[in-house]
């Protein structure tokens, strides 16, 4: 195998259900952020902390499917510091509004 080629092996698969794991548990926190609000009563800032964390939980599944995406090529693009940043901000967003929620 020349030097220049890469063989990926199963690192690229495991990227991917690394990302499906974690936009899993997301799909898990924006749930429970609704199940809570709906159980705890409609009110005005319950139905702000489900909206905002829908929100947060779209803007993640956009960079996750996204990089899902990316990771089909042959030699896949490091991931950009703005999906990373993204990523990060709406996975902290979810935790704070899942927090906030039971206060």
């Amino acid at each position: 195998m020349p030097a220049d080629e890469r063989d990926p092996g199963l690192q690229p698969e495991r990227t991917r259900l690394a990302w499906r794991r974690t936009t899993l548990s997301c799909t898990v926190v924006a749930t429970l952020a609704g199940r809570q609000a709906l159980s705890e009563g409609t009110g005005p800032a319950a139905l702000v902390a489900v909206a905002l964390s829908v929100l947060a939980w779209l803007g993640f599944l956009r960079v996750a499917h996204l990089r899902v995406l990316s990771m089909a090529a042959a030699r896949p693009r490091p991931m950009s510091p703005r999906s990373a940043l993204t990523s990060a901000a709406c996975a902290v967003a979810l935790a704070v509004f899942a927090a906030a929620m039971l206060f």
